[in-house]
């Protein structure tokens, strides 16, 4: 089982991303606030858990949690600044819109740049490791398939209701034969 907190006294909120390695579409990232208590028992990373799953799990999460920030950087922002500063900015955004404001930050990963002045751990597989992130990841991955799933209806061509707008077969065969859309990133690698 994971991990509810990584201290005993701070208000924590764990911080994750969905959609870094798309062709297409923003990058979301997710912060929450988990009460200090809580504990699940099937809670885990959402690469894991499928899409019926992740969804009951993000009616938990909307029900428990003390509070949640969903952030996004947009196609344009990841192409002028690249996809990591972009993640980082969809990771501030999400965390400004959390109350109370959290004491410290668990991000997944390896890398984050400091949010105003509020302490912050980096943890590598934190989704498998830690509630609050494991929720983030949660939150985020099935707010941007919701995103996917709207862009769909817009562009049908794309398969973006399946694929999420990752690099799949058929995707890139959508690209070379209707061209790209105002959603994809120009600066991947598309052909």
């Amino acid at each position: 089982m994971l991990k509810s907190s990584f201290t005993d006294d701070k208000v924590e909120a764990g911080i994750d991303e969905a959609g870094r390695g798309c062709l297409a579409g923003e990058v979301v990232a997710a912060a929450v606030i988990l009460p200090k208590d809580y504990t699940h028992t099937w809670l885990t990373d959402s690469k894991q858990l499928n899409k019926k799953q992740r969804e009951l799990l993000r009616l938990e999460i909307e029900k428990e949690a003390v509070s949640i920030g969903i952030g996004t950087a947009s196609p344009q922002e990841i192409d002028n600044i690249n996809i990591l500063q972009a993640t980082i900015l969809a990771m501030h955004r999400a965390i400004e819109l959390l109350t109370p404001k959290p004491e410290l930050l668990l991000i997944d990963g390896n890398y984050f740049k400091p949010y105003f002045f509020t302490m912050h751990q980096c943890v590598v597989k934190g989704d498998s490791l830690f509630l609050s992130i494991a929720a983030a990841s949660i939150i985020a991955k099935t707010e941007r398939d919701r995103l996917m799933e709207q862009y769909s209806k817009i562009y049908p061509k794309y398969g973006w209701e399946n694929n999420a707008g990752y690099a799949t077969k058929g995707h890139y065969e959508a690209i070379k034969q209707h061209g790209i859309t105002p959603l994809h990133r120009k600066s991947f690698r598309l052909l």
